[in-house]
């Protein structure tokens, strides 16, 4: 029987006591049910018929993939213990679930393929081909898709998850990073490093119906929940652009300077937004902070120092904190988004480039 985490062992203990009313010899099973209330033994046969894994969600756990030691270290989201070192092929980078969280994907660039976690059992159950240098990718799994940037090919590659094959390969600008795929699943945007520019494609054929020109080194994206606007942060220019989706017209950037840094440090990466798309949520490379930004004002609303070379960058289901995975201080910062403090720095492997949480 699978392990519960605590936040749902109360339910696990519902239906082992339903295991054991259901079990034994015929005539406890008949005294039981003789003076057990008609409700409770309803509830025994619709817990009976929910498999046991679906129970046991929402593990908590916090997965931080490690680029130069080729692990993924998973922490316990309430300790913060390492619960597995989890050995991957080489240099592994952009992590996603599934919808359901029972398995995750890493792009692992150094052996060409994108391996499949169970989260359940913290093993590496399967892996997908892609071309050469898989680094950031996005998930259609409505249609069995992988939409993968391959830095080294300067493409972006289209894989059938099924059948495990690239359907397509679409020429981008070189080094392409980002990839972000639109909430109707009909628009793919890639960040290209070395043309600085954001190609919009179209998912259904790979058309390239439009390429935005933006500042230095664009490298990660968030989307506004209405739809309305598109965050790309570019690394050597120090900013974040805002883009029009209705016009794909680069409309206005944002500039940073956390309080004992120079602009030059100022290097962002990593983006994430709230649910309701008020706070956005931006690490700066070598100035080490993380920058808080009223979305519709944009102001920045203060800073948090985090460690060296902040990068990627996670927040929990509850918006209450933050993940910082610092890329030249092997570990994750966690940050009090209220306090907008450091609350924790905790080590991970060597060079951490992203997280993901299963909550």
């Amino acid at each position: 029987m699978a392990t519960c985490p605590r936040s749902r062992r109360s339910a696990c203990r519902r239906r082992v006591i339903c295991l054991s009313l259901l079990e034994g010899d015929v005539q406890r099973k008949m005294l039981t049910f003789k003076f057990t209330p008609l409700w409770l033994v309803i509830a025994c046969v619709c817990l009976l018929s929910v498999p046991m894994r679906a129970w046991c969600k929402d593990t908590g756990l916090i997965f931080v993939s490690n680029e130069k030691s080729d692990n993924i270290i998973v922490l316990d989201g309430k300790t913060l213990k390492v619960v597995k070192d989890l050995h991957t092929a080489g240099r592994p980078r952009d992590l996603h679930f599934n919808a359901a969280h029972t398995l995750l994907y890493v792009a692992c660039g150094n052996d060409d393929v994108i391996e499949v976690i169970d989260v359940a059992k913290l093993t590496v159950v399967g892996k997908l081909n892609t071309g050469r240098s898989p680094e950031a990718f996005a998930i259609d799994e409505s249609r069995q898709r992988l939409y993968v940037s391959n830095e080294e090919s300067s493409s972006l590659w289209i894989i059938d998850m099924a059948q495990n094959i690239t359907i397509q390969e679409v020429p981008t600008g070189a080094e392409p990073e980002g990839v972000l795929l639109s909430s109707d699943k009909s628009t793919l945007y890639v960040a290209s490093e070395v043309t600085d520019m954001v190609h919009v494609i179209k998912a259904d054929d790979g058309y390239v119906s439009d390429n935005i020109v933006i500042g230095t080194r664009p490298r990660r994206f968030a989307a506004t929940p209405d739809g309305k606007e598109l965050w790309v942060s570019t690394e050597l220019s120090g900013e974040v652009w805002i883009i029009d989706r209705a016009t794909n017209a680069a409309k206005e950037h944002l500039t940073f300077l956390p309080p004992g840094m120079r602009a030059s440090d100022v290097t962002p990466v990593g983006l994430v937004m709230t649910a309701d798309g008020k706070t956005a949520f931006i690490t700066l490379g070598h100035a080490n902070h993380v920058a808080f930004v009223d979305v519709a004002s944009r102001k920045i609303l203060g800073y948090a120092l985090v460690g060296t070379r902040a990068w990627g960058v996670a927040l929990s289901r509850d918006e209450k904190t933050l993940y910082v995975a610092n890329g030249l201080g092997d570990d994750i910062t966690v940050v009090d988004v209220a306090s907008r403090k450091a609350t924790a720095s905790v080590p991970t492997g060597r060079t951490p480039y992203a997280i993901a949480i299963d909550d």
